[in-house]
């Protein structure tokens, strides 16, 4: 039987936790629709496995994770060149407002291993605690602080390589 309890807890972790959940899928796909459909995918795998939380103080990190995994299931599924949205071709539409982006760290994290760009995008552009990024992920904390600092390494490497190359 479903604990209603538990279902408050989850809908509650899903109302709070919107944008970073649609901001963690569209992290993975780039694409606005897919993101969006992943995010639905993501509560409906939720709800009907809610009986198999053992622990409601988990909730958020075991939510997050279903995400996580939806969204590497979908890209497994439709692997394909996606095209850009229609606010990056404005941005390099001739005669459109040059606007900073750094494209840099976007390409750069794009191109990082994925347990290292799950690392980073969690604990830097969710603003999870460590120890929710290994929950999360499954891992120790000690795993997750080594890829963590393995990634930041990665990162400023290949960054400066980038910049370099573009002077």
């Amino acid at each position: 039987m479903l604990n209603r309890k538990t279902e408050q807890l989850l809908t509650n972790c899903i109302t709070e936790n919107k944008q970073n959940i649609y901001r963690l899928a569209y992290s993975y796909v780039k694409n606005k629709e897919d993101a969006l459909d992943i995010v639905q995918d993501s509560i409906y795998k939720a709800m009907t496995s809610i009986e198999y939380l053992k622990d409601e103080s988990v909730v958020r990190s075991w939510f997050f994770r279903i995400v996580v995994n939806t969204s590497l299931d979908f890209l497994r599924k439709h692997k394909k060149i996606y095209p850009m949205d229609q606010e990056k071709l404005e941005l390099y539409a001739h005669g459109a407002v040059d606007e900073y982006m750094d494209i840099d760290l976007v390409r750069t994290l794009d191109d990082l291993p994925p347990k290292y760009r799950d690392v980073i995008i969690l604990r830097y552009f969710e603003d999870m605690k460590i120890e929710e990024v290994a929950e999360v992920l499954h891992d120790n904390v000690n795993t997750v602080k080594t890829r963590l600092y393995q990634a930041l390494k990665l990162l400023r490497v290949k960054l400066k390589d980038r910049r370099s190359s573009n002077d």
